[in-house]
């Protein structure tokens, strides 16, 4: 039953993936704008005890970008601003993916991007996200874990999180290894070539719950 959800979890987030890039999405109402620097200034408190996560927002801070807000529908909202990564993807230095959140099972944060697929050995690596809601105050520091190693699963995501109603601002940081197909060889024994991203603005978002 519980590959069922995952694999149903999964799928949604693929075809989030894909309304995404080729910009057609749910059904949405008009476009909000998010005070930013009380959101930072609230995201920025749930962080105060994670140094990881306040470096990572004192980042995406630095960087001085701004949303508008546009209200979507789950099952999924990806965020707003993409992240930065040091292998962006593929190709360098530059943007290398989104979070997003997803609702098939309960309200997750994720995150999909990067070159090739998501390893499903995550050793050495460590993704994260923090979040706010502005709605109720909860917050918290939640780690990305959950991926399952088949074609259409695109994310990798928290547990079922908590957040209450409303509108939540989250930020999704660390490193995440990915992996495609190459020629078998002493050096791909098992055919594929594996590469480390790490994430150097995060991706950040605000959602409805």
């Amino acid at each position: 039953m519980h590959r069922v959800r995952s694999i149903r979890l999964a799928a949604a987030a693929a075809a989030s993936a894909l309304l995404m890039l080729t910009g057609v999405g749910h059904a949405t109402a008009e476009r909000e704008s998010v005070d930013w620097s009380s959101a930072m200034r609230h995201l920025r408190a749930a962080a105060a005890d994670n140094p990881a996560a306040l470096a990572a927002v004192d980042r995406l801070i630095a960087s001085n970008q701004q949303l508008a807000m546009q209200k979507a529908a789950l099952p999924a909202q990806p965020f707003q601003i993409p992240a930065q990564s040091d292998i962006g993807r593929g190709g360098g230095p530059g943007v290398y993916g989104s979070g997003i959140a997803l609702g098939v099972d309960g309200f997750r944060l994720g995150f999909f991007g990067g070159p090739g697929t998501i390893a499903p050995n995550q050793t050495g690596a460590k993704m994260e996200v923090v979040w706010y809601n502005l709605s109720n105050g909860r917050s918290a520091t939640d780690l990305l874990y959950e991926h399952n190693d088949v074609p259409v699963d695109t994310t990798i995501r928290t547990r079922v999180l908590d957040t209450g109603p409303g509108m939540v601002v989250a930020a999704v940081y660390g490193s995440l290894w990915h992996r495609w197909s190459v020629p078998v060889s002493e050096a791909n024994p098992d055919g594929f070539q594996y590469q480390l991203g790490t994430i150097s603005i995060p991706s950040f978002g605000a959602v409805y719950n």
